[in-house]
Parts: structure tokens; sequence; C-alpha cells
């Protein structure tokens, strides 16, 4: 069974940096995509970045790039999120998620596997 776990959400002020953690365990491929996504209150929950950890390909929104940084860790089965230059507009629940492609859109639509999320709030 596949379980991600997300960690280190919290409350900063605009401007700041956040490092978002995920682990992973139970996934049956060792190459597999990772991403997290994003969703504010009262709107559509949308991708922000994937990493494809057989090759450490990387994809972002346009709204981050720049800004923030997907990375992994595969000993750990850990993928990161670092978010710097944070704005108000960040503010969401955060989830993890894993499929088994990212390359085009599908990591945005492919996504099978996905954590129960954590808070960002970005103040201004």
């Amino acid at each position: 069974q596949v379980q991600l776990v997300e960690s280190g959400g919290g409350s900063v002020q605009a401007g700041g940096s956040l490092r978002l953690s995920c682990a992973a365990s139970g996934y049956t491929y060792s190459s597999h995509c990772m991403g997290w996504f994003r969703q504010a209150p009262g709107k559509e929950r949308e991708g922000v970045a994937a990493i494809y950890t057989g090759g450490s390909s990387t994809y972002y929104a346009d709204s981050v790039k720049g800004r923030f940084t997907i990375s992994q860790d595969n000993a750990k089965n850990t993928v990161y999120l670092q978010m710097n230059s944070l704005k108000p507009e960040d503010t969401a629940m955060y989830y993890c998620a894993a499929g088994r492609f990212c390359a085009g859109d599908l990591w945005l639509y492919g996504m099978d596997y996905w954590g129960k999320g954590t808070l960002v709030t970005i103040s201004s």
C-alpha cells in the first residue's frame, strides 16, 4: 500500500521560505513520478512541481518557476519542495502525489496516489 506523508507546512510572511517534505513508502516501481500540488480555498487544485525519480527530470508550473525547487533523496524515499520568495497567493493546502510517469502533462493528470496535505499560509 502506497503511503505519502507530507510535512513542513506552516505560516510565514511574504518573502520568506519553507521546505516541504514528502516521505513515500510502498510504491511498486523504483522509478516513478513524484509531484506537489496545491489547492487554495475556492480554487481548483493545480500542479506545482514534479520530479521523475529515475532520472531527476523536473517540471514546474509557470507561477513557481525560479522560486520553488523540487528535489529528492532516494535513500530516504523522500521528495522535497523548497519554496522561496513566497507570496500570499502561494497560500494553499499542498499535497504530495505519486504516479508512474512525469513526461509531458502526465504529471498533471496521471497521479495515482495522494497524501493528506500540509497547509501553507503566507501573510502579507
